[in-house]
């Protein structure tokens, strides 16, 4: 297997994290792998590993080349557990391992000198992953990281692919960079695919995600550096719980025209009901909006003196409350921090499956990427369908409890 051109340009920059935009066939799979053998063939003791979105992918994509290559200089294989043991050409040994990243927790703990992450614009919760997880497992080795991948919408790869920092650097390629793959088949391809599709796929160009549920999310509409003065009316959020899959408060500024100014999102995993609680209340909101299945989690906020508002959840509040961010968007009323990188993640990953053959458009769109989308969702819908505001509600709750009088919610 020998490089090509393009593939050569990213093998020999000495960046620490190299970030690499190609089309599908580029060639990225050869690429990774031999870079993968050398770094264990020239460094004794090295630890590399390879991340495809799942376990199977990364038997199918990888594994099969990688044994084929290293036969000479294989010391170990471990077919189950994806490694392969080389012999450096100091007569030593390096390892390297395959991972899928439905699994990526148990690398915690764990110390590599190279990581490849390939496909990386389709793996879930990428951010929180790569702080909590991956990023430590290079600070022992200062270890080095390829990530590569074809686009998918503007998400967190987008947001990598274009981050400015002097250990970073990005790459774009094309299929047509390929010079093994005729042109004449990539030419049909462009004829036969939609233009959208063929950017994407071929091209490499970040293109809107196909069914995304909210095509109104504009980054150059709706993003703000810096919260502008206005004149806050109450600050609100909205929880959506989770320990496996992340909890998201999402942090709501409403001003006195009735806009929403998204300042801050709360984005993590294994974290339990008591510390949820607690960082609610250490960030002193008018009120929140919780999810209402989980009313354990409820009941430790409102044992910490929270005004936890009712969030109504049943048929239709899921489309009923997609139409309320929806309209906000539309009418420029909702504006987001840029650093909220999760919630945007989430807004431009969030899709309806694709309609089936003789069926309606579906109405439900797929139940993941959505966690930060769920809190902000139960704050707004349940916020704008009041009319009068929770704070306002609040306070008059109090005065006629003080007072004696009967409530009826």
């Amino acid at each position: 297997m020998i490089l090509h051109k393009t593939q050569k340009k990213v093998a020999i920059d000495t960046h620490r994290f190299r970030v690499v935009n190609c089309g599908r066939r580029w060639g990225k799979t050869t690429l990774a792998i031999l870079e993968m053998i050398a770094k264990g063939l020239f460094n004794d003791d090295a630890r590399i590993c390879y991340i495809a979105p799942t376990y199977q992918q990364a038997r199918d994509i990888a594994w099969n080349e990688l044994k084929k290559i290293t036969l000479p200089v294989q010391i170990r294989v471990n077919e189950s557990r994806l490694e392969v043991e080389i012999k450096t050409k100091s007569g030593k040994s390096s390892t390297i391992w395959l991972r899928g990243w439905e699994n990526i927790e148990t690398l915690r703990g764990q110390k590599f000198n190279f990581i490849v992450i390939d496909e990386i614009a389709s793996m879930r919760n990428f951010n929180i992953n790569w702080q909590e997880v991956i990023r430590p497992t290079l600070t022992d080795l200062k270890g080095e990281v390829l990530f590569i991948s074809t686009p998918k919408g503007f998400n967190h790869f987008y947001d990598l692919y274009n981050f400015n920092d002097e250990d970073y650097k990005s790459f774009h390629f094309t299929t047509y960079d390929n010079p093994h793959l005729p042109v004449e088949e990539i030419d049909k391809a462009k004829k036969e695919l939609p233009d959208d599709r063929f950017a994407q796929e071929y091209m490499a160009d970040f293109r809107k995600q196909e069914g995304l549920v909210y095509k109104e999310f504009n980054r150059d509409v709706h993003l703000f550096d810096e919260l502008p003065d206005i004149k806050d009316k109450e600050v609100i959020a909205g929880i959506d719980f989770g320990f496996k899959n992340p909890c998201a408060v999402i942090h709501i500024k409403v001003d006195s025209d009735n806009n929403f100014w998204v300042t801050d999102e709360w984005y993590k995993k294994e974290r339990t009901e008591e510390q949820i609680a607690e960082y609610v209340k250490s960030c002193g909101f008018n009120a929140v909006y919780p999810d209402p299945e989980n009313p354990s989690a409820i009941e430790v906020i409102n044992s910490k003196g929270i005004n936890a508002m009712e969030v109504k959840k049943g048929k239709g509040s899921v489309i009923g409350g997609i139409d309320s961010v929806r309209a906000l968007f539309k009418s420029n009323q909702l504006h987001i921090q840029k650093d909220c990188l999760n919630l945007i993640h989430e807004l431009e990953t969030y899709t309806y499956p694709e309609r089936k053959p003789n069926n309606n458009e579906p109405e439900l769109p797929i139940k993941e990427n959505d966690h930060a989308l769920d809190a902000l969702r139960y704050a707004l819908m349940t916020y704008e369908s009041s009319g009068m505001s929770d704070l306002e509600k609040y306070m008059r709750m109090e005065a006629q409890r003080n007072s004696g009088t009967n409530l009826v919610r």
